[in-house]
């Protein structure tokens, strides 16, 4: 697996996903083949937007486990949204755990915070996870972080049925939010007090 840094949020691990697929092209192929009543309307393909939402979808936890996109551990989430109310834009929502010594004011110090979780570490970053109840009040911030993402940076399919053609589409659709999203990884770092 590739690995991460302070400019990389997201990681679309195509080693793994040829290693692991089970038609030896595509582990997301074949995920995408098993939600194929997601990817088409009424037998035409997609919007762009709606596309966006289906493939990262399908990408991602839940569905692939683990899935063809790998965040940072040390993020709680990285989803697709719509943009407000706006159905027809997407933006990517970006959930950062903030533990007490990253805020401007320091809460009460009897108020237990995120703890590093070993276990689920990579290249130096580390997942945070709820303390363990002690008895004590516990304060857990998380800041969210919202990207709108330009209509340009979403392609508009043109297979309707899963296959190779729409597999190399998905892959393309999910790589561009990838891309975009790293490209504001300085955020994140600005957030964690990590140096960008």
């Amino acid at each position: 697996m590739p690995d991460f840094t302070r400019s990389t949020l997201v990681i679309a691990d195509d080693i793994a996903d040829r290693r692991d697929a089970s038609d030896d092209h595509s582990r997301f192929g074949s995920y995408l083949a098993l939600n194929a009543r997601r990817l088409h309307d009424d037998g035409r393909p997609l919007s762009a937007q709606d596309f966006a939402f289906a493939v990262w979808r399908i990408a991602t936890a839940p569905v692939m486990s683990p899935g063809y996109l790998r965040f940072r551990p040390d993020l709680h989430a990285v989803s697709l949204v719509p943009h407000r109310e706006d159905l027809d834009r997407v933006a990517i929502r970006i959930d950062v755990p903030l533990r007490h010594h990253q805020l401007a004011a320091q809460p009460d110090h009897r108020l237990a915070d995120w703890q590093r979780d070993v276990w689920a570490t990579a290249d130096g970053f580390a997942a945070l996870a709820e303390p363990r109840p002690t008895g004590r009040p516990v304060l857990l911030t998380t800041a969210t972080l919202l990207l709108p993402v330009p209509d340009y940076i979403l392609g508009t399919p043109t297979a309707a049925e899963p296959g190779r053609k729409m597999t190399s589409q998905a892959k393309d659709a999910v790589a561009a939010l990838a891309l975009w999203t790293n490209g504001h990884a300085h955020l994140v770092n600005d957030l964690t007090g990590a140096d960008s």
